[in-house]
């Protein structure tokens, strides 16, 4: 290139100035970092959104806030309940032919005292025990309900059974009589029954520990009875029933393990897609 060329380019560098120079931030400023990348599957809640959903929680928890001592002890013998339930659902197969009265007294299922009734029939079990065992199994944490009503009353109802059938039972019962409600808690333990949601009523109701305790004995010793009689009537049949699923339990076993996590998996699929679909609505 000829300095004819490179002229006009130094001309217009003079006249333009010198160059600005680099700005240095001033004591006080800091430098701002450049906002992160927004996620799309992540959505800013306002203060007035977080403070609706903390309401909202603390209308749907049935103790107030802190909790007490004996709310924490309601709570966690419940979760210990339904933590002994989910663990001996997979050996209620291996026990139903080897130990079937200390499955009835562990569990409280039909099954098992049916199963250990026809053992009884052919003289390897003791009938008495047998239905002594399905009683206690039957009834064994009946009084967390109970005591759930009578400590949190309608907001207890609402918590275990959120269904507008249950609210108008609430203002119903308080006007019962109690020897109604000790029928109910002795029909609740019968197949079709909602026997939480009459277990919750009678504690609301106010009806007494010890008659709460009485009307699920009944309850239960009248379904233990009946099952335990169709148990003994069939005798050598069904113990041969019991004895090839004793044979597969391994295999029942597993299904049923299969089926619990194949359903726990459906079921948070199904949560994350509709929290997606809220968010990008």
């Amino acid at each position: 290139m000829s300095e004819r060329d490179e002229a006009p380019t130094t001309r217009e560098q003079e006249s333009a100035g010198p160059p600005p120079a680099p700005t240095t931030p001033e004591p006080g400023d800091t430098p701002s970092d450049p906002p992160a990348p927004r996620s799309r599957w992540r959505r800013q809640y306002s203060p007035e959104e977080i403070e609706a959903a903390k309401q909202q929680w603390r209308d749907m928890r049935p103790w107030d806030s802190p909790m007490a001592r004996a709310d924490k002890v309601l709570i966690g013998c419940m979760v210990g309940a339904f933590v002994l339930a989910m663990a001996t659902l997979p050996l209620r197969p291996f026990l139903l032919a080897s130990h079937p009265t200390a499955l009835a007294a562990v569990t409280g299922s039909s099954s098992a005292v049916g199963a250990g009734a026809a053992f009884a029939r052919i003289g390897q079990a003791d009938l008495w025990l047998l239905i002594l065992a399905g009683i206690v199994g039957k009834i064994k944490f009946d009084w967390l309900y109970w005591w759930a009503g009578r400590r949190w009353g309608a907001k207890g109802v609402k918590f275990f059974v959120p269904t507008d059938r249950a609210a108008r039972f609430v203002e119903r019962v308080r006007s019962w009589p109690m020897w109604a409600m000790f029928l109910v808690v002795v029909v609740a333990a019968l197949p079709g029954i909602p026997s939480v949601l009459a277990y919750l009523l009678a504690g609301l109701a106010g009806l007494s520990l010890g008659a709460f305790l009485a009307a699920s004995v009944v309850g239960a010793g009248i379904m233990t009875g009946l099952v335990a009689g169709l148990g003994y009537a069939l005798g050598q049949s069904a113990v041969d029933v019991v004895l090839v699923i004793d044979r597969y339990a391994l295999w029942i076993s597993l299904s049923i393990a299969l089926f619990i996590a194949i359903s726990a998996g459906r079921a948070q699929s199904k949560r994350q897609k509709r929290q997606a679909a809220a968010q990008e609505g």
